[in-house]
This record gives structure tokens, sequence and C-alpha cells, in this order.
């Protein structure tokens, strides 16, 4: 294929003996072992490959994350019964060990019972950044230890290199378009610095370039889109299992205070939903501008009504050197699927940290991260606790 001719030739150069490894040990690659996360698909196959043709020592090991019942009916969500299946056909093929651990209940306990009770409360949460948080970079991580692992490599997209004082520095990915550092913001610095990412300098289309390059019998298979416990993107019905009767009936209103309507749940609505509110009539489209949980209510108002000035925050990850100078200017990114957008931190001594926006964002919903960066770096982030409107008739 020609496209293996846009991959660096470095990814491909042996190391002397004494000389730095690409994985920043100061050890041949023979010398160094890794616990590589596989979960089947195609990023994390190719980082195992790849690690194995540089002449690391690679264990790969895949968690069985949730019931296989539900997987198994899901095709290209990441850890479902297919996908371990994936995972160990690619070990045998690069000759590799692999290993399947069962992390079933601390996935749910961890990651899906706070899915479902984030719901409830009125936020949009990302299950992907508490699994990363939570079963992925602590509990897998501390396997990864005891098994002699000088470090644990994934296949997110996001780069890492070594900082000050020892310590790795946590950097956006080559390609913008697959960056991964909005879902990686909650990472410690002790995680951060036993964590690699082989794939952060490559973009995907060299990754599949590879992966045709080591005949992996997963090349041709296409990215998960869905959340990988949410069969069809149906989060409600994950949501009514785990809490039955979590769907209350309330009021729709508007922010005049006008009943609008009825509906059968909070959980069936997000901030900045315009379709299937189920209410209409008014001269402007409506629009999803906040939810209350403890009064049942969704409330709609004008697309006006979305704009946010600032955002306080709970939760706060620093991964800088120093503690932040108050006002301090950055990027900030509050949906994955945004580029980042100018703004200033504010950490005052007693009460939450705060972002403001240079400019009103539209559609800021509690739950979602707030990731700052400065330049190419990131430097942590926070959850965003409560949205402060730029609207003066929004509550």
């Amino acid at each position: 294929m020609n496209d293996i001719l846009t991959i660096p030739e470095t990814l491909f150069a042996p190391r002397r003996s004494g000389e730095v490894n690409s994985l920043g040990f100061d050890r041949a690659p023979a010398d160094t072992r890794v616990v590589v996360a596989m979960s089947g698909g195609v990023d994390s196959s190719v980082t195992a490959a790849l690690l194995k043709e540089q002449g690391y020592e690679v264990i790969g090991i895949t968690l069985q994350l949730y019931d296989h019942g539900i997987a198994v009916q899901k095709k290209g969500a990441c850890c479902a019964g297919q996908d371990i299946h994936d995972a160990r056909k690619v070990a045998e093929t690069i000759g590799i060990p692999h290993y399947v651990l069962d992390y079933e209940s601390r996935f749910r306990d961890q990651v899906m019972e706070d899915f479902a009770d984030s719901y409830i409360r009125g936020e949009t949460p990302i299950p992907c950044v508490t699994c990363n948080q939570t079963v992925k970079f602590k509990d897998l991580l501390a396997t990864a230890r005891d098994l002699g692992a000088d470090c644990l490599a994934t296949g997110h997209y996001i780069q890492s290199a070594a900082g000050e004082g020892g310590h790795r520095r946590l950097m956006k990915a080559v390609d913008d378009g697959r960056d991964q550092s909005y879902f990686l913001f909650a990472t410690t610095q002790e995680q951060l610095d036993y964590l690699r990412f082989p794939l952060g300098g490559l973009k995907k289309d060299q990754v599949r370039a590879l992966a045709a390059r080591y005949d992996l019998p997963v090349a041709a298979k296409p990215d998960s889109q869905d959340i990988c416990f949410v069969p069809q993107g149906k989060y409600t019905s994950v949501i009514e299992r785990l809490r039955p009767g979590a769907a209350e009936p309330g009021d729709i209103v508007h922010l005049d205070g006008r009943k609008m309507g009825r509906h059968d749940g909070i959980i069936h609505f997000t901030i900045g939903q315009r379709r299937g509110i189920g209410v209409g009539g008014e001269a402007d489209p409506l629009f999803v501008v906040a939810l209350r949980p403890e009064q049942k209510q969704v409330v709609v108002g004008p697309r006006e009504a979305l704009q946010t000035a600032a955002i306080d925050l709970r939760g706060v990850n620093w991964l800088g050197s120093e503690v932040p100078k108050d006002g301090l200017a950055m990027t900030v990114r509050i949906r994955s699927t945004r580029p980042p957008v100018p703004a200033r931190l504010f950490w005052p001594e007693n009460g939450a940290p705060e972002v403001a926006f240079d400019s009103p964002e539209e559609g800021v919903s509690p739950g979602q991260a707030c990731v700052f960066y400065l330049d190419n770096r990131v430097l942590g982030g926070g959850w965003i606790a409560k949205a402060r409107s730029a609207y003066p008739e929004r509550s």
C-alpha cells in the first residue's frame, strides 16, 4: 500500500545497547517489558504489533467489562465478546502472550452506576473518562505493575514526552481529527509517568497501513462509535435497567414560566437538544436550556438562552508544573467534538475553580468535562458542575 511510505522509518529503526529506546527507557527494547491494553480494535492491535516489532517484551491484556449477553448483540463495541476474540487472534498473529481479566463487577460499580446516577441528576456524563480514571488507569495499571512491566501502553491518540523533574508531559496527538486528550484529562501525574502512547505521533491512515503491513486480522475492522455498554446508543434503556423507575414524568416549562407540556423523564433530554422535545407552537425553535431534577422539569427556551459565560468546576486534575495563576489565559475544550476556545482559569483559595470564556459558549452541560490546554500541552481539566448563563432570563 502506498500509505506505508508515509510512515516514519524511525518507527522500525533498531536501538543500540545503552541508547534510550522509543518508550524513553535507558535500555534495549528487549530488556523492557510492556503491557498493552488490547481492546480488539485496530489501534490497540497496531500498538502491540509495533512494539513487538521494535523488540520489546510485550504482554497483551484485554478486559472483560460487561455482560457478554448484551455485548454480542452489538458489533463494533469495545471489549465485547467478539472483540475479546479479535484481541486473542491478534496476539496469536504477532506472537505475544495474551490474558483476559474479568473486571465486570468493578466496571459496573465504578463506571455504569455513575453513568446512570449522573443522568438522573440532569447531567450529561462521559463514561469513557470515568473508565480511564478508574478501571484502566488505576486497576489495569496496578495489574501491569504486578506483572513487572516497565510501562502500560495503549492505543490512544495522544502524546507524552519527558518533562521537567523526571515527569512526563501530556500533549495533543498529531492527528487533530483523532486527538483523544479530552478523554484523558483526568490522568494523574503518577499514572502519566507510567503510561505510553505509541500512536500519538501517527495519523489514522498510517495506523491502518501498519495494520495491513502486519497482516492483522482486524486490519479492516471499523472503529467503534458508541459507548461500549450502550447497545445502539440507547442509553436510556441502560439507565432504566440499572435504576428502575428513574424515568419519572414531569413538566416541560418555558424560561418565562409557561407550562408547555409533559415529559416521560429528564433522562430522555440533554442540554442543547432541539428535536424530539415534544412541544412547539412558538415562532422560533425551542431548545432544552436546563434540567431541574428536583422539580422534574425540562426547561426550554430560545437558542440564545444556551449561551454560557462561565462555568464552575469540580474534581479538577492539574498536570502543570506550577500552581496556576489566577486568571491564567489558556484554551479549553468543553465537548470532545469542539475545538479549544480561549478562556481564563480562576482558582480561588476558597471556592470552586471557575473558567470564564472570552466569548460565550453554547450548550454547556453539567457532567461534561472542561479540558485545559496551553498551546499543544494538556494541563488537565475538571468536571463541569454549573454553567453560568450569558442570557439574563435564564435561571
